[in-house]
């Protein structure tokens, strides 16, 4: 349990839940208690999501494309995904 995480009961979590996940968007943690007891804690990342460049994924693509040894458009590999 983080140290300054401040305490909030289950009732008010669900009731407050889109102004707490602001506050932990801005950094702050809390603890959801049950009758007193932990159940859950709300914190934020442990690291930022990573950012992808654009032109990363587009040579990611390619490379799959290329070792799959045939002209596969990305439309074809979508439709391919959505089957399984």
């Amino acid at each position: 349990m983080p140290k300054n995480a401040k305490k909030v009961g289950s009732f008010e979590a669900k009731t407050r839940l889109a102004e707490l996940l602001r506050e932990v968007e801005r950094g702050s943690s809390f603890v959801i208690l049950r009758r007193g007891k932990v159940v859950a804690e709300l914190n934020p990342p442990a690291e930022p999501d990573p950012v992808f460049d654009s032109k990363d994924l587009v040579a990611a693509f390619r490379a799959i494309r290329k070792k799959a040894g045939k002209k596969t458009s990305i439309r074809e590999l979508i439709e391919e995904g959505r089957r399984f």
